[in-house]
């Protein structure tokens, strides 16, 4: 359930607030890759580990959508 703070801002509990840092992947990723797929491209384009606490910004081709990775220590967002 999300409820907005006082500033306006929209909270999800229970999500990674605050990620160690944000990673933008400059090249398109196909975004029908899995969590696998994912983890190589973190692993071989950005050469980070998917699991150290930060947040992974992949876009596609068309450049109208991004998909956010984040691991929180038990699995994926």
């Amino acid at each position: 359930m999300s409820h907005r703070n006082g500033r306006g801002i929209i909270e999800m509990p229970g999500l990674i607030a605050h990620p160690g840092q944000i990673w933008l992947a400059v090249e398109p990723v196909d975004r029908r890759h899995g969590m696998d797929g994912l983890s190589m491209a973190v692993q071989q384009s950005l050469g980070h580990s998917p699991c150290a606490g930060s947040a992974f910004v992949f876009g596609h081709r068309a450049g109208n959508r991004i998909k956010v990775w984040v691991w929180d220590g038990a699995g994926v967002w």
